[in-house]
């Protein structure tokens, strides 16, 4: 999905991760309701967010446990 269609501001519960502590440049990840996930910079949230469905996150997920990237 393109950058902030789709899912608007009803992303339930921002999180940050645990190892970001202290860190200037983190991401924050919500889920969103039973179609996908949405991503934001912490430092501007005001941009808006990346949204992507269920089957783009999971694969992205599996991208980075086979260390694709």
């Amino acid at each position: 999905m393109p950058v902030s269609q789709g899912f608007g501001d009803r992303a339930i519960g921002w999180r940050k991760s645990s190892y970001s502590q202290g860190a200037s440049g983190c991401l924050e990840c919500a889920a969103v309701g039973v179609r996908g996930r949405a991503v934001r910079d912490t430092k501007n949230r005001d941009l808006g967010h990346l949204a992507f469905g269920n089957g783009e996150w999971a694969a992205f997920l599996r991208s980075l446990q086979t260390e694709v990237f």
